[in-house]
């Protein structure tokens, strides 16, 4: 009998992120969701500019290779043209919440009926490491060399919430997936994010808080604690918006 086997919406490329990043484990989570759903042949998935820049590799549907911080805007377009299609938009916090936020909240405020998965490890990875609109207040990174300062740089954002202020969408939860029972707390809101589109009820935004152990120069298990120490006491976890609900 088989209990443990690689989610059919996964190909079998090897992928290319760092040791301990845990944008593994959410590609996982997105192809099981797809699986259970039964929904590989109708989806379609928008790949940002970023460490995920080559999710196109990685999930057996069609995917769209989007400009930076465009993926919200491809997938209303592809929505729009093919509504009976599943679209999904994978994005990191500098291509969402920095050069992407125009299209981030124009698109969860007209509600249009996608799902987002956001990626927030509080620095842009792919690029080098330098701060980005969530990383924390006293965070070291490459353009913050003496820990992020708000007096002249800023307060992180907290997108779930921003988003929250909003009439329009019809789900936004805030997950993590460092410890056994957060990857599974994480697989429940991935998949009702996609159900929730399947049911034609609207904008759904699953944040996920990951490790980025090169950047933030840790090991592996040291980031995954860091979530807990640092970065969940900024970004609390739970749902910010559920309609159904």
């Amino acid at each position: 009998m088989i209990v443990f086997e690689k989610p059919h919406a996964l190909t079998d490329t090897v992928l290319h992120y760092c040791p301990g990043c845990t944008h593994g484990i959410v590609h996982r989570l997105v192809a099981e969701a797809i699986d259970e759903l039964g929904i590989e042949g109708r989806t379609v998935g928008i790949a940002p500019v970023g460490c995920s820049v080559l999710a196109y590799n990685y999930f057996n549907c069609d995917m769209v290779e989007a400009a930076h911080g465009r993926a919200p805007a491809v997938a209303t377009g592809v929505k729009r043209a093919l509504p009976d299609n599943i679209v999904f938009a994978y994005q990191g916090d500098g291509d969402l919440a920095s050069i992407g936020m125009c299209e981030t909240v124009s698109t969860a405020a007209r509600g249009e009926n996608i799902t987002v998965i956001f990626i927030n490890n509080a620095i842009y990875g792919m690029t080098g490491g330098q701060m980005a609109p969530t990383s924390l207040i006293g965070q070291v990174t490459q353009t913050s060399p003496y820990g992020r300062d708000p007096k002249t740089q800023g307060y992180p954002i907290r997108v779930c919430e921003l988003l929250a202020t909003l009439d329009a969408p019809a789900y936004l939860e805030r997950v993590t997936v460092n410890s056994v029972k957060n990857v599974r707390n994480a697989k429940r809101a991935i998949k009702k994010a996609f159900q929730n589109q399947v049911d034609g009820k609207g904008f759904s935004f699953i944040e996920v808080l990951s490790a980025c152990p090169t950047n933030w120069g840790m090991t592996p298990q040291k980031a995954l604690q860091w979530i807990d120490e640092a970065m969940i006491p900024q970004y609390p976890l739970g749902v910010f918006r559920d309609k159904e609900a």
